[in-house]
């Protein structure tokens, strides 16, 4: 699955790992994830995200 980067802070997001601490079980697609998600290091928003190349 494709990783995505916080454009802020540069925290990845990692579907395999998920964001347990805020709700987001291992295996949850980018895309997937609520929209009012927020980074869990710089709380940007979803949309300050862009898949990782």
């Amino acid at each position: 699955m494709e990783k995505y980067v916080c454009t802020v802070c540069g925290y990845v997001y990692d579907p395999e790992v998920g964001d347990p601490d805020n709700d987001v079980a291992p295996g949850t697609k980018f895309a997937d994830i609520p929209d009012d998600w927020t980074c869990p290091i710089c709380g940007a928003g979803k949309e300050e995200f862009e898949a990782e190349s």
